[in-house]
């Protein structure tokens, strides 16, 4: 929490509330009304833009502040802090005393790092710190955390963002001590600098209880003639950090969607030649090996590789009109569980005494998989799919109605499926995707219903974009 050194009152200028941050450094401040109350946010860049294109340095403070900045008190819990401002989309919020007078200003970002640090935390006290012992208790861990957060009405999609936070957080701690282990053993240092990417459910945000690996290296650029001693290199860290990452509960892809497998480890023009060669080949395996990909985030080394790398994917799929067409066909067959006249549908695949529904492949994968398309189209850098249905929305993409039925189906169907997974593991038995009818309060069968009829009527929107079939 950065203190509260700026507070102005009502008829402070503009001019007067910058050189006040500037000599605070600070990056906002507060405006307080002639009642002594928090009356609401500035923030430089936002006084900067409105001067620049419509206002003169001497309007007042309450003619540009957010009015409905919003306040935690201190000693509230921080995920309370953090809740309210993903549900607000804003990225900072005012600590208050009880008096309601402001005591500092807490960003978005510092409030997940501290919340995951303390999840870290946790997990060092299990087994010392820096080794895999420490780490291996990572499952219980974020057991624990997830049942507390949901007994405490907290958000699916925030302990989601915060069980990927620590995952990443996880692999970036185990790459560190390999590099350190294989300096010490004679190997050296790397030849090449690089990054360590996640994909799937990782490189969006969204990891729920159990996630296997999906993650890679892009390493910087290297002349031809070294390939055999930079390979030689990454190949023993990326089999060292597969192994680690199984080691303490993260099972080895079932795909080989990791750094050990050559082609989830790359220079970044090899990357970029990749890309491209996917764009133009657009048959079932390479549509699904991108497909994979797209969601990627850096989570450790020179992010800027990761950088340029997702503006190469951008311009490939803006510069190929068929890509996307055939990505959508790839996945047409991807349904929602549902039907005839719109009831739910029981999984044909299992076989079950109990009516069951995969919420994942039947659920939340066709809603994804639609936006990531749509986010693909539109040349967005965001990976998670709230992020994107809200740029999309912003966009003038999708409609208030259409951005408000997917943002809360998605949140849905996150909460059903997280919930069934923490129960899972306090009954004792593997967390599972699928969720049975009969435990289903009538109420959820009803939201999950109406959750899948939104999805399917966005699916048959994306039917009638990409293939121009309306039926």
């Amino acid at each position: 929490m950065h203190p509260a050194k700026v507070c102005v009152p009502f008829g402070t200028t503009c001019a007067a509330a910058i050189a006040r941050m500037t000599e605070e450094k600070q990056p906002c401040c507060i405006v307080i009304d002639g009642y002594g109350k928090i009356a609401g946010l500035v923030r430089t860049q936002d006084i900067l833009e409105k001067i620049l294109f419509k206002l003169g340095p001497q309007t007042l403070i309450e003619d540009v502040m957010d009015d409905k900045a919003l306040t935690v008190f201190e000693g509230e819990y921080l995920y309370h802090a953090i809740a309210r401002m993903r549900r607000r989309h804003v990225d900072e919020i005012i600590v208050v005393d009880q008096a309601k007078q402001p005591l500092g200003i807490i960003s978005y970002r510092e409030a997940v790092e501290a919340a995951a640090s303390r999840l870290i935390q946790h997990i060092d006290r299990l087994g010392g710190e820096g080794n895999l012992d420490s780490l291996r208790g990572v499952k219980a861990a974020q057991v624990e955390i997830a049942r507390d957060l949901f007994d405490d009405n907290v958000s699916a999609a925030y302990i989601q963002h915060l069980l990927s936070h620590v995952n990443n957080d996880i692999v970036a701690r185990i790459i560190t001590m390999n590099l350190a282990h294989m300096e010490a053993e004679g190997w050296g240092t790397p030849p090449v600098e690089f990054c360590v990417i996640v994909m799937g459910s990782g490189g969006r945000g969204e990891n729920y209880l159990s996630p296997d690996q999906d993650n890679g290296f892009i390493l910087d650029n290297y002349p031809d003639e070294d390939h055999g001693r930079v390979d030689q290199f990454f190949r023993e860290l990326a089999a060292r950090m597969c192994n680690d990452l199984n080691e303490i509960g993260f099972p080895y892809c079932k795909g080989y969607v990791m750094a050990s497998n050559p082609l989830w480890r790359k220079s970044l023009s090899q990357w970029v030649e990749q890309v491209r060669l996917w764009g133009r080949k657009r048959n079932a395996a390479a549509l699904r090996l991108a497909d994979i990909f797209f969601d990627f985030q850096p989570v450790w080394g020179r992010l800027d590789l990761a950088h340029d790398l997702r503006q190469n994917v951008l311009k490939m799929v803006r510069e190929n009109n068929f890509f996307l067409q055939e990505m959508y066909r790839a996945q047409a067959d991807h349904s929602v569980g549902l039907g005839l006249f719109g009831r739910l549908a029981p999984d044909p695949d299992v076989q079950s005494q109990h009516k069951m529904i995969d919420l994942k492949y039947r659920g939340s994968l066709p809603l994804v998989e639609g936006i990531r398309l749509l986010s693909l189209r539109h040349a967005l850098e965001v990976t998670s799919t709230e992020d994107r249905i809200e740029k999309l929305h912003n966009a003038g993409v999708l409609s208030d109605t259409e951005a408000d039925y997917l943002g809360s189906a998605f949140a849905f169907l996150v909460h059903i499926l997280l919930k069934r997974q923490v129960m899972d593991y306090r009954n004792g038995v593997l967390a599972s995707r699928f969720v049975r009818f009969k435990d289903l309060s009538k109420r959820e069968r009803e939201n999950l219903r109406n959750a899948l009829r939104h999805i399917e009527a966005f699916r048959k929107r994306l039917k009638a974009e990409f293939t121009g079939d309306v039926f």
